[in-house]
């Protein structure tokens, strides 16, 4: 596996506090794991055991457009939601992360916040909520996917 996409990313903590090294998109695991998917398919000759009903053409061509979706860079380097109102508000206070607000209990974007936090931890992506230094905190995440996922594409050899 090529980890030039990882590597990118791997360090970035958006302003909300998601780490964009467990995101799937800019760590570029999506499109590894659909690389590989196809050439099992492939390689095992599947087009011909499908069955008649199912549209192998249509299928092979999501799996393409999949491998084509860009790699997302994180917020930080213009990636993410284009219109993105909490890095809007983080870039006007001067903040590199919303829990350095010093007024969080007046933040417009709370809930907004709230929903993609969650939202990003039940897709499986961490997220940074409390004030600790980046570094320590994206070893540890990266130890705790090591020790769950021992064999983790991510983290194979080539």
């Amino acid at each position: 596996m090529n980890l030039k996409a990882f590597e990118k990313v791997k360090n970035q903590i958006g302003y909300c506090g998601i780490w964009c090294g467990s995101c799937v998109v800019g760590n570029g695991l999506l499109r590894e794991l659909t690389k590989r998917y196809e050439e099992i398919i492939k390689g095992y000759g599947l087009k011909k055991w499908a069955p008649k009903d199912f549209d192998f053409e249509e299928f092979e061509k999501g799996l393409s457009s999949i491998q084509n979706i860009a790699l997302c860079p994180g917020c930080l380097k213009d990636g993410g939601r284009e219109n993105c109102e909490i890095r809007a508000c983080a870039t006007e206070k001067n903040i590199a992360e919303c829990i350095e607000c010093r007024r969080p209990a007046d933040c417009k974007n709370l809930e907004l916040l709230n929903k993609m936090r969650t939202g990003s931890r039940q897709a499986g992506l961490m997220v940074k909520t409390e004030n600790v230094g980046q570094e320590k905190i994206i070893k540890k995440w990266i130890d705790d996917m090591k020790n769950k996922f021992p064999y983790f594409i991510l983290f194979l050899k080539d």
